[in-house]
């Protein structure tokens, strides 16, 4: 799949105002949200709805992987709407509405689905070989085909496979364990991909060197990315679109198409035009904090 591409004139990272995209006779929606609230403990005292009447639709587009970011307040139920996606309770299944993975009810996990936490969640008593082989062996998959297997993506994810295959997660940095956690998922191929933080406790240089591997390894997968994250230049840097949630319960406010990079990550965030579009971004999320009533002007761009 390849990335959407720049329209002639538009700078990269640009944002406007999301338009339906062009759907495809007979090919269903990858993924469609109908009114869906997810509320904790109800029909009790406790009762606490992390989102509410969140709808959006993501078609199935030939020859175009998109990639969404998700952005919003503190406790706004981002991470609820992949778990809902992933089908993983105790955030599924939802309380009211549809979540639907090709027109199909989720129904619980599922192979064309695959997710990517900020905490590290290696096996502590396998190698890296063994870590990224894993989902390979659940499938069945000979021991030596897996590790043929295993060994090409920890040489895609940018780590040495002579060196580091052998060895453990304590014996990883935080982004070589992040690394692991990706070629665990890809080599895999699920048709969606559900990123939850990931980066979120790398330092600065290598949370850019991370998202910088990201894109590019998307680039070369048949696959929909769910991304969620606090950082907001993060957000812009790897997003096709931008759903902006609301504060608790968290629904869709606004909805943008974020126009893709062509230069890596500590470049591109040094441009004026990235500069505009995250300061845009910002702004409306501190609103959001506030609790003021959202109003926006047209994106620049």
């Amino acid at each position: 799949m390849a990335r959407l591409v720049l329209a002639p004139g538009v700078p990269p990272c640009a944002i406007e105002a999301l338009t339906p995209p062009p759907v495809r006779p007979g090919v269903p929606p990858i993924v469609e949200f109908s009114h869906v609230t997810k509320t904790y403990e109800a029909g009790t005292r406790k009762a606490f709805t992390a989102i509410h009447d969140v709808s959006f639709v993501v078609e199935d587009l030939a020859d175009v992987g998109e990639f969404i970011s998700i952005v919003g307040p503190s406790g706004c139920g981002k991470s609820t709407v992949l778990r809902l996606i992933a089908g993983l309770a105790p955030q599924f299944p939802q309380t009211a509405g549809g979540v639907l993975v090709n027109r199909d009810p989720v129904a619980g996990p599922g192979p064309d689905r695959g997710m990517v936490f900020q905490d590290y969640t290696s096996f502590d008593n396998r190698s890296v070989l063994d870590n990224v082989a894993f989902g390979l062996e659940c499938r069945g998959v000979g021991r030596r085909e897996r590790h043929e297997a295993a060994m090409e993506w920890i040489a895609k994810v940018g780590l040495n496979p002579s060196k580091d295959a052998c060895k453990f997660p304590h014996q990883l940095s935080g982004g070589m364990r992040q690394r692991v956690a990706i070629a665990r998922t890809l080599i895999l191929k699920p048709r969606i991909i559900l990123m939850d933080e990931p980066f979120g406790a790398l330092d600065p240089v290598t949370r850019q060197n991370m998202q910088d591997l990201l894109v590019d390894l998307w680039r070369e997968v048949e696959a929909t990315v769910f991304f969620v994250t606090h950082d907001v230049a993060e957000a812009v840097y790897v997003g096709d679109r931008i759903y902006v949630f609301s504060k608790s319960p968290g629904t869709i406010v606004q909805q943008y198409r974020c126009m893709p990079p062509d230069r890596p990550s500590r470049v591109m965030q040094r441009e004026p035009g990235f500069q505009e579009s995250v300061l845009f971004i910002r702004d409306l999320l501190d609103k959001l904090e506030k609790g003021e009533k959202v109003w926006t002007p047209p994106p620049p761009g």
